[in-house]
């Protein structure tokens, strides 16, 4: 089992919203923000029921936290997200100044790295490939149902 305030037990948070994607036939993306070792916001995808091409788990977090904590800017807390975050999301990651971004599963075709490396605040604290395999496994589960 998990320590309760291990990286892993957030980013297990973090699989957990992706399921719940899944199950909604989002695509089974998921993310939660932490701030001082406390769960304040859980998102999972919700482009299709939105018909929002904006409502990315990592969008919905972020909104959520700082709605939590009364304030635009994160720099005291991490954001978990099973799916490394497109460009649009990392700008959004930017512009919040989340203190630390851990990631899944990194996206080689359109994640944040690939496309714009530079886009994170400068201060941003970046950790990349943790239960990374159960994050592509679900990944690759949906879009295999799809074809």
């Amino acid at each position: 089992m998990f320590s309760v305030f291990s990286h892993e037990y957030y980013m297990k948070q973090a699989l957990k919203e992706a399921e719940k994607a899944a199950l909604l036939d989002e695509i089974p993306v998921g993310a939660v923000v932490i701030c001082n070792q406390q769960i304040i916001a859980r998102a999972h995808n919700w482009t299709e029921h939105l018909t929002d091409v904006t409502a990315h788990a990592e969008i919905l977090a972020i909104t959520a936290a700082s709605k939590h904590l009364g304030n635009k800017y994160l720099q005291e807390c991490s954001l978990y997200v099973t799916l490394e975050p497109c460009v649009m999301c990392a700008g959004a990651l930017a512009w919040s100044q989340i203190g630390e971004l851990i990631i899944g599963a990194n996206d080689n075709k359109r994640g944040y790295s690939q496309l714009a490396p530079n886009v994170l605040h400068p201060k941003t604290k970046v950790i990349s490939g943790l239960l990374a395999l159960e994050s592509t496994e679900m990944i690759k589960e949906f879009f295999q149902k799809k074809r």
